[in-house]
């Protein structure tokens, strides 16, 4: 399920430090703004311990994780919804992106110019905001004239995508994203049809300085983004990008013992990744064999032909039942074949649907 989230934010506030941190792709991270002028495309491992532990009771030749790709879009600076700077082409690569992750600066550094030669998070914020609602609005307007022609001539279709486009032209003037407006499942349609930028869900990402990661509760700027999330029912997530580098270069006990080190739990990254996969309503199925056990990326609210579908369209094609049991159930039984003596393995049919943590096999003939 090919899916990505579109890293964006003014220049130097650490998006591509980050996103190196999350993919090791090794994208141009540079103390100059426009350091990176073509989008780069990561892929990353989804985090999930249920994988491990299947893998432990199953003991399989080998063991896939699903993955969730990320894009670095370069900075974008007031004026990009005119041109300014590399504006449109900026604004292109979001546009293909499904959801945004929004790294917003809160460390101070003299030795890291600022685009606006200061540290202001909600100015950062708003000037990005900004010129994806006048972006929008400009989407919005190409297409309003034409359609209040043909409204005023009774067409029943122009009629209803008129009134979607008054709607959003009226919340985007008051410099209001298109995501805050509520929309009948009929206007869904005509909005998605707009590609609207200020649609896509948002996640903001507040990068702090390493001295701070401990006491971010403290940190004025990290509560000013938090503030303004909660105001638009946006989530937030903290990261220091400079040390999240350095822990993408560790694996296993060696990371483990960085984090414990820093006192931290999990890492940043690792929030951030479950925070974007969740923000796109995408869950998680596994299926397991000697083969392999392996993580399986679908979108809550599936049915069991839809998920199979993930795997091959034949699965879905071909779908007769999904032998079904979850996670919590596999694990506390110990195996397959006690979850089965238990009564834990159902058969599903064409109607159930999906939970995350379901473990399946699909049975199907084409």
């Amino acid at each position: 399920m090919s899916l990505t989230a579109g890293i964006v934010g003014l220049p130097n506030v650490g998006k591509s430090t980050l996103f190196n941190a999350i993919t090791q792709a090794g994208a141009l991270s540079a103390n100059y703004p426009f350091a990176t002028i073509d989008p780069n495309v990561g892929i990353v491992e989804v985090p999930d311990q249920r994988l491990h532990k299947l893998t432990e009771l199953v003991k399989p030749q080998k063991t896939i994780p699903t993955s969730f790709e990320f894009t670095d879009i370069a900075g974008i600076v007031e004026g990009a919804s005119k041109g300014e700077g590399l504006g449109n082409q900026f604004l292109s690569h979001i546009r293909q992106v499904d959801a945004i992750c929004h790294v917003v600066r809160c460390f101070s550094d003299d030795d890291i110019t600022h685009v606006s030669g200061r540290v202001d998070p909600i100015s950062d914020i708003e000037t990005i905001n900004l010129e994806l609602i006048l972006a929008d609005l400009e989407t919005v307007m190409k297409r309003y004239p034409k359609v209040e022609k043909m409204a005023k001539q009774k067409d029943k279709d122009a009629t209803y995508e008129f009134e979607v486009l008054e709607k959003l032209k009226d919340a985007l003037e008051a410099e209001q994203p298109a995501r805050s407006l509520e929309f009948s499942k009929e206007q869904m349609k005509y909005v998605k049809s707009l590609h609207l930028l200020t649609s896509k869900p948002i996640l903001y990402v507040a990068n702090v300085g390493e001295d701070e990661l401990l006491d971010v509760e403290n940190n004025e700027k990290v509560q000013q983004v938090k503030e303004f999330a909660a105001n638009e029912g946006a989530g937030v997530i903290v990261v220091c990008a400079k040390v999240e580098s350095e822990i993408a270069e560790l694996q296993g006990e060696e990371k483990q013992e960085f984090l414990d080190e820093l006192g931290i739990e999990e890492s940043g990254l690792d929030q951030l990744i479950k925070a974007s996969y969740d923000m796109l309503g995408l869950a998680t199925y596994f299926t397991a064999g000697e083969k392999e056990v392996r993580a399986w990326t679908f979108k809550k609210g599936m049915t069991a032909p839809q998920a199979a579908g993930v795997i091959h369209s034949d699965f879905e094609r071909g779908f007769i039942r999904a032998e079904t049991v979850s996670y919590d159930d596999l694990v506390n039984a110990g195996s397959e074949s006690a979850a089965k003596d238990q009564g834990k393995v159902r058969l599903e049919g064409k109607e159930y649907l999906v939970k995350d943590g379901d473990v399946i096999h699909f049975r199907f003939n084409v």
